[in-house]
């Protein structure tokens, strides 16, 4: 399952530690105008490098490199192919763990899956690193379902349980400090999604989206409009009164977050996604081995103390490859 959506598809290749990952996008209607540099300040807000509290130090320009689908900025109807080089990968790093399968990681799960056969270079294809290419394709789809009137953003809520912006950085900062990583929220909205997204009964647009979020390198929960809060609520408390009904459902509040029957209504779409701590710390962890023997694993290499700061654009950037692809399904389902 290396593709993702419906009508807009997102194949996705290459491992962390290769020459280079990249993607095809297709099914994007023709003839819409395509911002580059709009593309390539996504791609900047995730890479590595940064130099921010938690995040890794690899040093990538993350540099897009567009094959096909585009003539003279406009999409052309056929595939968008692009690339973007791995250009300060240090396999060397991982030398300790070709045999040795790090704790909290896909290693012991792809060993099962696949017969022995593991890339142990970063994880491979289970690597964040491929988040790239869901930002660089999500920052396409952001301008096409812009022309629909949809904007999407995110934002990071919560880091180690701290909730301010100041608190969240100075968590990371001791967590890198004594080895450790943390774990944390992202909450998402998108505004002006038209009424009619989504596709009953299996295809509802919360599933959609709950898929998308939970492909996800490091999520574990995903929750829209009062989520697990409703299970503590009562009926009179989570109902929104409907105020009018013309182009969309309109209530003074937005409990639903903005679905109702898996559909959009017209409303606020708001999600929050969890993320695990980074499994990979700075301290000798215990380990397995690819004989099955116990052992110990002191990891090296260049490794993020939280994945929130770097998820949000790519929350952002799956909300916008699911909106669209939501979009181009509910077009092909009226006249």
């Amino acid at each position: 399952m290396n593709t993702f959506g419906h009508l807009l598809r997102l194949t996705s290749f290459g491992e962390s530690h290769g020459p280079a990952i990249g993607g095809v996008l297709d099914g994007m209607p023709a003839g819409l105008r395509i911002d580059l540099d709009a593309v390539q300040a996504e791609l900047d807000r995730r890479r590595p490098g940064s130099g921010a509290a938690g995040t890794s130090a690899r040093r990538e320009s993350d540099t897009l490199t567009v094959l096909s689908g585009l003539l003279d900025g406009l999409t052309t109807g056929a595939p968008i192919a692009f690339t973007i080089a791995n250009t300060d990968a240090r396999s060397s790093d991982y030398d300790a763990m070709r045999h040795v399968m790090r704790p909290g990681h896909a290693d012991a799960a792809y060993m099962l899956k696949y017969g022995g056969i593991r890339d142990h270079r970063g994880g491979g294809r289970a690597s964040a690193r491929l988040t790239a290419v869901v930002v660089a394709a999500g920052a396409i789809a952001r301008q096409f379902i812009a022309t629909a009137g949809i904007a999407v953003s995110a934002r990071a809520t919560e880091i180690g349980g701290a909730t301010s912006p100041a608190a969240m950085e100075l968590l990371m900062k001791q967590a890198r400090a004594c080895g450790d990583t943390l774990g944390g929220i992202v909450e998402c909205t998108a505004t002006g999604v038209p009424a009619g997204l989504g596709e009953p009964l299996f295809g509802k647009l919360q599933a959609m989206l709950a898929a998308a979020m939970m492909s996800i390198n490091a999520a574990k929960g995903f929750d829209y409009g009062d989520g697990f809060a409703a299970a503590r609520m009562r009926g009179s408390e989570s109902i929104d009164t409907p105020q009018a009904l013309d182009s969309a459902l309109r209530s003074t509040t937005n409990h639903a977050g903005g679905i109702l029957g898996g559909i959009s209504i017209g409303a606020d779409i708001t999600m929050r996604v969890a993320f695990k701590p980074i499994a990979t710390m700075m301290r000798t962890l215990p380990a397995i081995a690819d004989d099955g023997t116990t052992c110990t694993l002191i990891p090296h290499g260049r490794h993020d103390v939280c994945a929130v700061p770097r998820a949000v654009p790519v929350v952002e950037a799956m909300a916008c490859l699911t909106l669209g692809d939501a979009l181009l399904l509910a077009r092909a389902s009226t006249l």
